[in-house]
């Protein structure tokens, strides 16, 4: 869970300066006229929603932290027809990516008049010579039609590169304004990114925008791609209750992605009620005994005659964990397999240890959900989050991510989104209707 207790100072907002220059929108400053306003400098986002938590903190004399509530600015401080942009996407494949680019494609070009606007291609890799990935032109009708395609038209790739030579990029291409979209490692990238533009006094604003299907970014109640990947997931929960009811001692099991986090698994669990064990990285569990795993599913098993489980891939890794301590290409420990784990420990232990001849079926959808398009929930919320991303960086806004809190767009420093990952905590009401719909024990084992 994050901490909340958060000072002024943490939830500061960097600017590349004052902004002067009046904004092309030509929205309101007035309610009540009909015409979309725009949003006051100084608004905020309160962090702290419960009325009671609200009143104590003001009587204890302590302050109410905000986030800064993102949105178009009267006074802008990038002058449309100096600024270029350039469009960064990194880390794995995730729904919505090219809903998020051609947003901002399409208001940076129609709503401020910015013209040179480049994808980069690779990730991180396309600010590097060496690599030969030429950046693109971005038109409107250059990405007009992307939207309906997964994927990112853009390509991606992983790994830290030497961000003093994108820096170097960056001015020697005359880009003021950079959008980098991704998870915990391409923030890290952009705040590094975004340090370095600082040291060096140059005039270039790092706006990020937060994409991972895991929703492991804190502070951050919602990262784009969650909702199609726990969507198509539950598709994969279907097909594994069907195969597990349509068999004597039925076992449908289904692995998810989710390396720290089990928001998928949690979230797919609801989304399709036919599932009786959920289990997830943050919560530890045992196989053995009778409080276990096994036990569970041979007592589920004895009284309905099926069972279906899902899996978070970094659930139960010490069952599993690779003793090299390896990592992929962005940091990160690589992960033993939990699902075919599972799927071979549990026809064992009761081909060994029961009466039970299970039929097991098992399920693994990772990569139909990273490369399907956006649903229609998932679309909208991309258009959102670059359409404010947009407004931010024209504003001057800088070392900066666009998210959500209590369903309000915020403007929230990368160092603050990167401090740690988000978890699912075992007290969170969403793991409680986990629980109360899957029946399964608090804690198994």
């Amino acid at each position: 869970m994050e901490d909340l207790n958060l000072t002024p100072a943490d939830l500061a907002v960097e600017s590349l300066g004052p902004a002067r220059l009046p904004s092309p929108l030509q929205l309101s400053t007035e309610l009540g006229d009909g015409i979309a306003n725009y949003v006051a400098e100084g608004s905020t986002v309160l962090i702290h929603q419960d009325r009671n938590e609200v009143l104590a903190r003001l009587s204890a004399g302590l302050d109410l932290p905000a986030f800064e509530a993102a949105g178009p600015r009267q006074r802008i401080f990038l002058d449309p027809k100096k600024t270029a942009a350039a469009i960064v996407t990194c880390g794995g494949l995730c729904p919505g990516i090219n809903n998020v680019i051609r947003t901002l494609v399409m208001s940076l070009y129609h709503g401020y008049g910015v013209r040179r606007i480049l994808g980069i291609r690779y990730g991180y890799q396309g600010f590097i010579a060496e690599y030969g990935h030429e950046p693109m032109a971005f038109t409107p009708e250059a990405v007009r039609d992307i939207h309906e395609e997964g994927g990112s038209i853009l390509a991606s790739s992983r790994g830290e590169q030497d961000y003093e030579r994108v820096v170097d990029w960056l001015a020697a291409n005359k880009v003021n304004l950079l959008f980098a979209i991704g998870g915990d490692g391409t923030l890290r990238g952009a705040q590094v990114i975004h340090e370095t533009v600082k040291r060096r006094s140059l005039s270039i604003g790092v706006v990020a925008i937060p994409k991972t299907i895991d929703n492991d970014i804190s502070y951050v109640e919602r990262t784009f791609g969650l909702e199609t990947a726990f969507s198509i997931a539950a598709e994969s929960i279907r097909a594994a209750h069907t195969e597990a009811v349509g068999a004597p001692n039925g076992i449908g099991i289904v692995k998810v992605m989710g390396r720290m986090s089990g928001f998928i698994a949690a979230n797919a669990a609801l989304a399709l009620n036919e599932v009786n064990f959920v289990l997830v990285p943050e919560i530890p569990f045992s196989l053995e005994g009778k409080g276990g795993l096994f036990g569970l599913l041979e007592q589920r098993l004895r009284r309905r005659g099926h069972a279906v489980l899902i899996v978070a891939e970094g659930a139960g890794q010490d069952y599993v964990k690779d003793p090299s301590g390896k990592t992929d290409g962005s940091g990160n420990p690589v992960l033993g397999d939990i699902g075919t784990f599972l799927r071979d420990s549990i026809k064992q232990h009761f081909k060994a240890n029961t009466d039970i001849d299970v039929n097991l079926k098992y399920i693994d959808p990772s990569y139909l959900v990273r490369a399907a398009p956006a649903n229609a929930h998932d679309a909208i919320y991309c258009i959102q989050l670059a359409q404010h991303a947009v407004h931010a960086g024209m504003a001057g806004k800088t070392g900066v991510l666009v998210g959500q809190w209590n369903s309000r767009f915020t403007h929230l420093p990368i160092k603050l989104a990167v401090g740690k990952r988000k978890a699912l905590s075992p007290e969170d009401p969403l793991w409680l209707s986990v629980l109360e719909s899957t029946g399964q024990p608090a804690k198994i084992g």
